[in-house]
């Protein structure tokens, strides 16, 4: 399990770094040429352009209705990870026996706690790292968006409520970071995270790091953050709820 989240955080570093290296002080335009910036940060800027157009040149509105297409086109995958985390839950009486079972310390009784604890993930369709995979997903997305931002040069210099979208902004950094660590937690509630250390790790480490980011960042990409937070706040409330209080009432049954 450790190897797959390291394999997964270094994908995403190797993201970053990649996308990273684009000079993003040279504007995005239909001369731009590569992958990146033909398929990914030149579309954003555009719809981005749109939208800005249709809400008579708000730029903040843009970002937000562009960030709520994004989260309602990533839906199929939120559900999914939804439904591992149902899953998570419902073998946790399991779970607890084979601790229990295997409780002493060496390395063989780990090695068996670990390959049966393996077996009965893949016997009930149950993915431990499922709650890391929206995140890794959009990587792409928010990395591009960032790159739109910075070379949409209407974006820099335009302001939104008290915002300056080509400005970063220390309350938009804080709140960043705490609806990240909303939304992690009521993913991770009565899931595998209550049980695993490194899920746990992750549930401080991340916020801490988007968080940080934003501090530097444009306001504008911590508006995107926080309005795809709030979005997948509210799936999990109207979606995941339910299914947990399925999964309680069907095994009181």
């Amino acid at each position: 399990m450790r190897n797959k989240m390291l394999t997964l955080l270094a994908m995403a570093g190797l993201l970053t770094f990649l996308s990273g290296c684009m000079d993003v002080n040279q504007d995005i335009t239909t001369d731009s040429t590569g992958f990146w910036n033909e398929y990914i940060v030149y579309p954003l800027s555009k719809t981005l352009l749109f939208f800005a157009d249709f809400t008579n040149g708000s730029y903040g509105l843009a970002i937000i209705i562009v960030t709520i297409i994004i989260r309602v086109l990533l839906l199929p995958l939120n559900v999914k990870q939804l439904k591992s985390s149902k899953a998570m839950q419902d073998i946790q009486p399991e779970l607890k026996e084979l601790r229990e079972k295997y409780s002493s310390k060496d390395a063989q009784s780990q090695q068996k706690l670990q390959q049966e604890t393996m077996q009965l993930f893949q016997k009930n369709g149950v993915n431990p790292l499922a709650g890391c995979l929206p995140i890794i997903v959009q990587m792409p997305i928010l990395i591009g968006f960032y790159h739109a931002i910075m070379r949409t040069s209407e974006i820099q210099t335009h302001n939104f409520l008290w915002l300056e979208l080509g400005q970063s902004d220390p309350f938009l950094a804080i709140l960043t970071a705490a609806t990240t660590f909303l939304q992690q937690k009521l993913m991770m509630a009565g899931g595998a995270a209550a049980q695993n250390p490194q899920m746990q790790m992750m549930l401080y480490i991340m916020p801490l790091m988007i968080g940080t980011f934003a501090f530097f960042f444009p306001s504008a990409l911590a508006l995107y953050w926080i309005v795809g937070n709030i979005v997948m706040i509210l799936q999990t409330i109207f979606i995941r709820k339910p299914m947990m209080k399925d999964s309680t009432g069907g095994a009181g049954e």
